[in-house]
């Protein structure tokens, strides 16, 4: 679909070869502070390359039209980039359907909020129950929160252990009775991965269904529904290389056939009278007004560039930088750097939250800024752990595939020249 696949010389021996790939995103032609620029802040939206704007810039010069309205060939060329674009979705992450099971929305949040929205109050009663984890970003926990408000759900918290794991001790009593278990695949702040199949199977076995919030993990690792078992996926095309505006809700067909629209408007009905309408089939059903078309190409391109690279060579160059990130900032700074978060790169992705000696995370994340290093400093959209971490921000490294050794290096000598700026 994209007009300039990226090369084959990016991936050598299984390896991402960085300083070869780098030269496919633009934004790393530029400098930051008069530096080089160090992008370390992919948890919260990653670089695009070339081949991902040069897709869309495609579709907007030469095949832009609504779709699913017209019948003149721009229509029909927009219609089969977007159906296109549905498919590379499912295949990347497995669908059995991806024609009825994939959902395109804003972004993992919208996803999430979909399905608290529509399953949440066709399904759930007063007195259900609802388990979420300690480890969930505010958008896997404030549409639950407004349904509990709602409808008086019971919400029980599965918490993390000492080593900022999920605690699955006590899953078994949690789940039962429950409804629904909505978890993390990775914590934006620890970068822990939960066991999903051992969730999702207790869950099941107690007649939960799961909602897995795989913002950070599908860009990252290679995902399969079936494998996971879960019911329902959500994530994001911003983290993914994609552009921002587009999300993604994955869903068993026969879950989303139950429930009701959660927009209404055009392209969602099949029949309006004065006295009702007739939703339509998936996925319009959930997929109200205009979509966001350009966006779909530009996610299918960067779907292109991932399947390109290889999902398990991403993984593989993830840990392997992660690793060495552990490693050499231990080595460097020892007790006066706190990494929240396991202290392994085995079950974790490229995200590490720094605590440096008393250094306010914002006032660290202005200095590393004077670098070129960028972070990310705040509470992440994760207050319940930050309040179970006993802290109110931490400022946040995060890696992709664009990132290297070099930049783990950078951000250690960032690091440093904050401690001796801060005494």
């Amino acid at each position: 679909m994209s007009p300039n696949p990226p090369s084959p010389v990016a991936r050598t021996a299984g390896v991402l070869d960085v300083a070869r790939l780098k030269r496919d995103f633009p934004v790393f032609e530029r400098t930051a502070r008069g530096k080089r620029l160090v992008y370390l802040d992919s948890a919260a939206s990653s670089q695009h390359p070339r081949q991902v704007l040069q897709a869309m810039d495609h579709y907007y010069e030469h095949s832009h039209a609504n779709v699913h309205r017209g019948v003149y060939e721009l229509a029909e060329e927009a219609d089969d980039l977007y159906d296109q674009a549905r498919r590379a979705v499912g295949r990347f992450v497995g669908a059995a359907d991806p024609e009825r099971e994939v959902i395109f929305t804003k972004n993992a949040t919208e996803s999430v909020n979909l399905v608290a929205s529509t399953w949440g109050r066709h399904s759930l009663r007063s007195g259900d129950v609802v388990v979420l984890t300690e480890m969930e970003h505010h958008a896997n926990v404030v549409p639950w929160l407004m349904l509990a408000d709602e409808i008086g759900l019971e919400l029980r918290w599965l918490e993390i252990d000492d080593q900022y794991r999920l605690d699955l001790e006590p899953l078994d009593r949690l789940v039962d009775g429950a409804r629904l278990v909505a978890v993390t695949a990775m914590s934006n702040v620890l970068g822990t991965i939960p066991p999903l199949r051992q969730i999702t199977e207790t869950a099941h076995a107690a007649g939960a269904v799961v909602l897995a919030d795989g913002a950070q993990l599908v860009p990252h690792q290679r995902v399969d529904v079936a494998e996971l078992g879960i019911d329902f996926l959500a994530f994001s095309g911003h983290k993914m290389l994609g552009p921002t505006g587009i999300g993604v809700l994955w869903a068993r067909r026969s879950l989303l056939e139950a429930m009701p629209p959660f927009l209404g408007g055009g392209g969602m009905i099949r029949d309006v009278r004065r006295d009702g309408f007739v939703a339509n089939e998936l996925p319009w059903k959930f997929e109200a007004g205009t979509p966001p078309i350009a966006e779909a190409v530009g996610l299918a391109a960067a779907i292109e560039y991932l399947e390109e690279l290889g999902m398990d060579a991403v993984a593989a160059h993830d840990h392997d930088l992660t690793a060495y990130a552990l490693a050499s900032l231990q080595e460097r700074f020892g007790d006066e750097l706190l990494i929240h978060g396991p202290r392994s790169a085995e079950g974790r992705g490229a995200v590490l939250s720094l605590a440096y000696r008393d250094i306010h995370p914002h006032d660290l994340a202005q200095v590393l800024d004077q670098a070129g290093v960028c972070v990310r400093a705040g509470h992440h959209c994760a207050k319940p752990l930050m309040r179970r971490l006993g802290v109110g921000a931490t400022a946040r490294a995060s890696f992709y595939v664009y990132n290297d050794e070099a930049d783990v290096d950078a951000l250690a000598d960032a690091l440093a020249e904050a401690g001796t700026l801060f005494g």
